[in-house]
């Protein structure tokens, strides 16, 4: 287990240095969590300790939204003072998000199948 989390924080370490470095627009741990992307990549197939341990965190992500929570409560005169601007902002990267969804499913399916949507012969769907 601790060999696990010293991979875990190294990544995140290593996408701390990197983005600093570069100066790229990413946050550090999601540029630590494309190197682990790749070293398993690399390696072809995650060790069974990172597993384990990396399903412990995740059983307890949870806990993370606490600190939300009471920044949540500590600024809420705030956010009821910029409540449209809030609202906005989330109904905007909402219908982005589901947008940019849309036309990468639309991309990718143009990719792996036929171009009028029929799916890739011998896949069962005749």
């Amino acid at each position: 287990m601790i060999a696990a989390l010293t991979i875990l924080l190294a990544c995140q370490l290593a996408g701390e240095v990197f983005v600093r470095l570069t100066g790229l627009p990413v946050p550090g741990p999601v540029m630590g969590l494309v190197f682990l992307l790749i070293g398993m990549a690399v390696r072809g197939a995650i060790p069974q300790d990172l597993r384990e341990t990396a399903n412990g965190l995740l059983s307890h992500l949870s806990l993370l939204f606490v600190p939300a929570g009471v920044g949540v409560i500590l600024h809420f005169e705030r956010i009821g003072s910029e409540w449209l601007a809030l609202l906005a902002a989330l109904l905007l990267s909402t219908w982005a998000t589901i947008a940019v969804s849309a036309l990468v499913f639309v991309g990718v399916s143009k990719l792996v199948g036929d171009p009028d949507g029929e799916p890739p012969a011998g896949d069962g769907a005749e």
